[in-house]
């Protein structure tokens, strides 16, 4: 197999000559590697190669047939993304070219430009405001140029904890009343009059920044699809923000991400998607709260902030049924 695959990459290629030069990461539960490859001249390329595990080996248990199937439909999704929308996407969104793709015996391999050489060099784990804001205006950016797009090839409802491929984690909470009004927390999300493509897994590990902080992309499209851009929006400041610092600078994010996305819409209908999204956030974090109480219920990002905006939607539906 290492031998087709260095056979493929390198018919891409006129006057090179690429050999795999360093192990980036292993693919989440065992599906396969992320590798640099590098020529003799100096260049390098990002091989990202799909495979199926001999043994599924999730982290926190969740190893079940249900599990796997999303798995392989999310590289099937993300494939589908670089070769139909990416082309679509301006210079405010910037992402790795895909350079080429194939299959080999059932295993994926995409070819993906290395955003280290093309400026993007930084990763981070703790940012600063600067790259903060950064990050909120490429999400509007996606935002806004596939408002209303069918999303066709891609995830129906786009997030990797979206209810209904997540039952195993639904049926595994505790008996509260989060868990009797997910799916009405779920409907309300779905049931947006503005929906876009979502990133689906808008985590800060999957943004890369230029030196200077000003410039950002971002790689990982596995759980791309249409949703309410609040649900990349919040997901973003979770895993970068605690609790605390999510309630301080709440409405300072909202404010960037509506200012950039409303460059996107005519006057009326900016302000009708603030209006309906920003009424969404809160039912954005209950949804995403209603996921780690059942795939980890004692996660970190479930904090104060989180279980009192879950208190504040689930109240409101009591009054809404």
């Amino acid at each position: 197999m290492s031998n087709q695959i260095k056979s493929f990459i390198n018919s891409l290629f006129i006057n090179e000559s690429y050999s795999k030069s360093i192990h980036i990461q292993s693919l989440w539960s065992g599906y396969g590697s992320i590798d640099k490859w590098s020529s003799i001249n100096g260049d390098s390329i990002i091989v990202k190669h799909i495979k199926l595990p001999t043994r599924i080996d999730h982290p926190n248990g969740w190893n079940s047939d249900v599990g796997h199937k999303r798995k392989i439909q999310s590289y099937k999704v993300e494939q589908e993304w670089y070769l139909k929308y990416v082309h679509l996407l301006n210079e405010n969104c910037r992402i790795p070219k895909l350079l080429g793709e194939t299959e080999i015996d059932g295993e994926m391999i995409l070819v993906l430009e290395d955003l280290d050489r093309s400026g993007y060099p930084i990763r981070l784990t703790n940012i600063s405001e600067l790259q903060i804001h950064s990050c909120v205006r490429w999400l509007a950016n996606l935002h806004g140029q596939f408002i209303s797009h069918k999303a066709t090839g891609l995830w129906d409802f786009g997030s990797y904890w979206y209810l209904m491929t997540r039952q195993e984690e639904f049926e595994k909470m505790e008996d509260s009343q989060l868990k009797a009004s997910a799916k009405l927390i779920d409907f309300k999300l779905n049931d947006c009059k503005f929906q876009t493509i979502l990133h689906g897994d808008a985590k800060v590990a999957n943004f890369c920044f230029s030196k200077d902080e000003a410039k950002v992309a971002a790689v990982d499209f596995q759980y791309v699809g249409k949703g309410c851009g609040m649900k990349d929006l919040i997901y973003f400041m979770s895993s970068c923000l605690d609790g605390s610092e999510c309630e301080k600078k709440e409405s300072e994010i909202l404010e960037v991400y509506f200012k950039e996305i409303n460059n996107y819409l005519s006057s009326s209908d900016a302000i009708l998607l603030e209006r309906e999204w920003r009424l969404m956030y809160k039912y954005a974090w209950a949804d995403f709260n209603r996921f780690l109480k059942g795939w980890s219920p004692g996660h970190w990002k479930i904090n104060d902030y989180v279980e009192g905006i879950t208190v504040a939607v689930l109240d409101e539906l009591k009054e809404w049924n």
